[in-house]
């Protein structure tokens, strides 16, 4: 790799074709997205058009296939809601990607933290070792985790639509609680900023304990008093795995959970989704139509990275769960 630390513009095109920037090159990157992050809201505002993704997982080659289903950057906004890395073969990538074009394109994509943009976490499904593999030490990993202390934690679509990576926190009942949450921290085990990455809809009307051991379980009731209180339309969360791409909860379809990374882990068989919102989409009806539903890359057409050796059906078991 060569040390010449080029302009934003030529990493990504150097990030777009799979291609490694030098460590000096992500530090810089680094750098820049954090300069640009520490001027955002915790509850970034979002104008449409706008199209919302969910978890992509180190899925670097499915990521590609989202932008050609979803439309160019120059068409629409972007948010995407967390768990950029760990478990996919490409989280460096992946996550150097969606940072080239946040500096190249700071007003049109918004990056908001998931449960995975944690030290801890990627130490355990991938991410650290990934780095450490690919570049010999932890240094890379290091430079992202500080950029994930500085990741929003929620944005608001046209003043009414939320996007958060997990759900809600029973501390939390309004969006200017939200907006005073400390976020420039590792991921707290408990407590509101917690919650927001780590929580769950279930199919009940108040509070349960979830068995994530992180985070709760938040139904109906819930949901409702939210959004009634911030005069929110809908709820679009990340997080957990849908097999048909996206689900509606609750009988009021006031919340939403987006899945992006299709045939997740290289074997689950689901397809993914990604939620379009355009300038005349009514946030009180939002229906199937305002969702795109896309395939993976088959296996046989995602390149291995040189240091996986093994079967790509079974080589990343280890960070399963």
């Amino acid at each position: 790799m060569s040390e010449r630390l080029g302009e934003p513009q030529e990493w990504l095109e150097t990030a777009q074709n799979c291609q490694p920037l030098t460590e000096k090159q992500i530090k810089k990157l680094c750098e820049k997205v954090k300069e640009l992050l520490m001027e955002e809201s915790n509850v970034q505002p979002v104008s449409s058009p706008v199209t919302v993704c969910g978890d992509i997982h180190g899925q670097f080659w499915d990521l590609l296939k989202l932008f050609r289903v979803g439309g160019s950057i120059n068409q629409s906004n972007y948010i995407f809601m967390g768990d950029f890395v760990d478990r996919g073969y490409y989280s460096l990538e992946t996550f150097t990607l969606l940072m080239c074009l946040k500096v190249c394109y700071p007003d049109k994509i918004t990056l908001l933290r998931g449960n995975h943009e944690s030290r801890q976490i990627t130490q355990v499904y991938g991410f650290y070792d990934e780095c450490r593999v690919k570049y010999g030490n932890a240094n890379v990993w290091q430079y992202c985790c500080q950029v994930f202390d500085y990741l929003t934690i929620a944005a608001i679509i046209d003043g009414q639509i939320l996007c958060v990576h997990g759900g809600l926190s029973p501390d939390l009942r309004t969006l200017d609680q939200m907006r005073t949450i400390q976020r420039c921290l590792e991921i707290p085990h408990e407590g509101p900023f917690c919650d927001l990455m780590w929580s769950d809809p279930e199919d009940i009307d108040g509070w349960a304990v979830s068995p994530r051991g992180a985070g709760w379980l938040f139904g109906a009731r819930v949901t409702d008093e939210f959004n009634y209180v911030n005069n929110l339309k809908l709820i679009a969360r990340a997080h957990q795995l849908v097999q048909e791409g996206y689900r509606f909860m609750f009988p009021s379809k006031n919340l939403v959970t987006v899945w992006s990374a299709p045939n997740y882990c290289y074997r689950c068989g689901n397809v993914a989704s990604i939620l379009k919102i355009d300038a005349s989409t009514d946030a009180d009806k939002i229906t199937d139509d305002n969702f795109q539903i896309f395939q993976a890359v088959p296996n046989k057409d995602q390149p291995l990275p040189s240091y996986i050796t093994s079967n790509v059906d079974n080589a990343s078991s280890q960070y399963f769960i």
